[in-house]
């Protein structure tokens, strides 16, 4: 899978909220959307993590 950065992956869960929203989805999309939605939460989750870890090594540091 192609590495998406931190906004990107937030921008594409933000269109797939509003479509939810806005029930511009049928069933079969929800699922799928969902499951992509599931994928960028942990990205997204996980990118914060590490950035956090970073900034905590380098303040140690100094």
């Amino acid at each position: 899978m192609k590495e998406i950065k931190y906004e990107a992956a937030l921008a594409e869960l933000q269109t797939i909220v509003n479509k939810m929203e806005n029930d511009e989805l049928d069933i079969d999309q929800m699922s799928e959307q969902l499951k992509r939605a599931q994928e960028l939460i942990k990205l997204c989750k996980d990118k914060l993590t590490k950035t956090d870890e970073e900034i905590k090594k380098i303040l140690a540091e100094k």
